[in-house]
């Protein structure tokens, strides 16, 4: 062992010379110093069998088998550098993990290929998927949508929130389907049988208009998939469009909402599946320019149905009525198919049922600890259900999640106890940052109850008289999303208060969509309620679908602000106060 401290050359020293060496080598060794480094990891070693000794087993299993507690959870950590995009899935608890790899992703996943066939066929899903930008940049990002919204969520709130989303994909599927098996443009430009039943109307036409031909005719909104749909699962999808219709002269300022739905036009990017088309002025101006520029493009009969933004008087309700009934006719001449009232009380009974059960869950979130649904998954779902109108999906979603919501009532379980404040969101929200509210609860314990856009449409319709119907119907359609509460009157806009004891909120978030110019023109009176009322207010700033405005990042910065520098609050998770996501979906 003594020649391992030599070099090859001196072992060929003769043994005189050698031990001569060996004895400069001895004297010149330092060995308090190799003393002292073994002696280092000597007390390193210790050190980290000590550390094992020390563990918290119990907590280690804990952290396991339920998830880490909601301040230890360090979400942003989860990220890739730079992006909102994760580096590899959160671990939930046992549970919640599988649950989510199972009933969640598994399970949504294998449905999307299953819709896929069940609502048309896979040789059309290909050629829309080439043909169309809106589909490519979108369909693949879905779980990814899946994720933000429920990010953190653990119990009851995980499974019906999720459920919420299953619908909305689904009904999606059913949709693009429908419109690629009778588009023009994916068969060699000629109408098939398809085409010839199928009714395009504006997304905001609600879809409880065509009741009276369901069994026969597809009612499907041009706009809820190509545009409202796709800035929600992926942010850069209307980017394109709204430069589009900017690049032929026509103004920036309207809403860019309006922007986007005609630039799909000016690109071509739309499909041709129906021969007549319904539209409606979304209660705006820019939408009326939408409307003209959809007739313009798709040169063929057209049925223009606007709403009155101030809807109360009673003269005013006759003249919608007319409408309804005008509009009603145009169907029958134009598709060859009469009016059934048999049809329409059908289906509007049936959702009807969707209705009460949407009070019955406005109810438990209003009064209670456990509701189960997260603001972005019962804003969102509320708002496409209600447009869309009847479909079985919205009955079999309800289902799953009234089983959940009541075995949460029942076992008293607290979906969101880190509650800090309860919000409610008013006004017309940021499209390409839906999952806000998500990350609100996450990193300051901001619990949106409640949105707006949620509020709408609330009308039972009576099946009892024709007459009564048609009353109903009316009403229903005048209270559109942003039609009643955004640009209604300040009566409407003012029932925030009402809704805010309702629900028992003692937060609003403001949205302040910069280029609306009814909710514009209403600021400076909220400002002055706020103050008067002594009611934390968040003014969140944001151009509806256009993310280049204000950024997602801008919007997290403003909340932030307001909880230090106002509310004196420190966040439950730290990691999620400022990331960089600009580029992720």
């Amino acid at each position: 062992m003594i020649f391992k401290t030599f070099e090859a050359k001196e072992i060929e020293l003769k043994p005189k010379e050698l031990l001569k060496a060996l004895g400069q080598k001895l004297k010149n060794t330092d060995y308090k110093a190799k003393a002292a480094g073994i002696r280092e990891k000597a007390l390193a070693a210790a050190e980290k069998i000590r550390g094992l000794k020390d563990l918290d087993t119990k907590k280690l299993a804990s952290d396991f088998w339920n998830g880490k507690p909601h301040e230890e959870r360090r979400l942003g950590d989860l990220y890739i550098p730079g992006t909102g995009l994760y580096k590899h899935r959160e671990w939930r608890g046992v549970k919640d993990t599988l649950y989510y790899f199972n009933m969640i992703w598994l399970y949504n996943y294998v449905h999307m290929v299953t819709d896929i066939m069940k609502y048309g066929n896979l040789p059309d899903f290909i050629k829309g998927t080439l043909r169309y930008r809106w589909m490519g940049q979108t369909y693949l990002t879905v779980m990814h949508w899946f994720d933000r919204g429920m990010e953190g969520m653990r119990g009851p709130a995980l499974r019906a929130s999720a459920w919420h989303y299953r619908g909305m994909t689904s009904e999606t599927i059913r949709q693009f389907q429908a419109m690629f098996a009778s588009d023009k443009k994916l068969h060699g430009g000629e109408a098939n049988e398809l085409w010839k039943k199928h009714i395009a109307h504006n997304e905001t036409v609600s879809g409880c208009i065509f009741y009276p031909w369901r069994d026969v005719l597809d009612d499907v909104p041009l706009e809820m998939i190509p545009y409202f749909v796709t800035c929600h699962v992926n942010n850069h999808t209307v980017l394109n469009y709204i430069d589009a219709a900017q690049s032929i002269g026509l103004p920036a300022d309207p809403c860019p909402m309006c922007q986007a739905e005609y630039g799909i036009f000016v690109l071509d990017d739309y499909p041709d599946y129906a021969p007549i088309m319904i539209t409606s002025n979304e209660a705006c101006d820019g939408s009326v320019a939408t409307s003209v520029l959809q007739d313009w493009f798709l040169n063929r009969p057209l049925f223009a149905m606007p709403q009155p933004m101030r809807y109360d008087d009673p003269l005013v309700q006759k003249h919608c009525q007319k409408e309804i009934e005008a509009c009603w006719k145009f169907v029958e001449e134009q598709m060859g198919v009469p009016f059934s009232w048999d049809q329409y009380v059908k289906y509007a009974e049936s959702f009807n049922k969707l209705t009460i059960f949407e009070h019955e869950k406005w109810d438990v979130a209003a009064n209670t600890p456990y509701y189960p649904v997260n603001g972005v998954a019962q804003a969102l779902y509320r708002i496409y259900y209600s447009q869309d109108g009847d479909r079985p999906i919205w009955h079999e979603v309800d289902a799953h999640v009234k089983k959940i919501m009541e075995t949460a009532i029942e076992k008293k379980i607290n979906s969101f106890p880190k509650t800090r404040h309860r919000v409610i969101a008013w006004s017309c929200a940021p499209l390409y940052y839906s999952n806000w509210c998500t990350w609100a609860y996450n990193c300051w314990g901001l619990n949106c109850v409640i949105n707006m856009d949620s509020l709408m449409f609330d009308q039972m319709l009576r099946t009892d008289t024709y007459e009564h119907a048609l009353e109903d119907l009316a009403w229903f359609n005048e209270k559109a999303p942003m039609r009643a509460m955004a640009v209604g009157g300040h009566e409407h806009i003012f029932q925030l208060w009402q809704y805010m004891e309702r629900f028992h909120c003692d937060m609003v978030v403001m949205y302040d969509q910069l280029q609306c110019k009814g909710m514009q023109g209403i600021h400076g009176m909220f400002e002055d309620e706020f103050r008067k009322r002594n009611i934390h207010a968040i003014w969140v700033p944001h151009a509806l679908p256009d993310k280049r405005t204000v950024s997602r990042r801008e919007i997290r910065q403003i909340i932030n602000d307001y909880m230090t520098t106002v509310m004196h609050e420190e966040p439950l998770d730290p990691t999620l106060v400022d990331f960089e996501d600009g580029d992720s979906w």
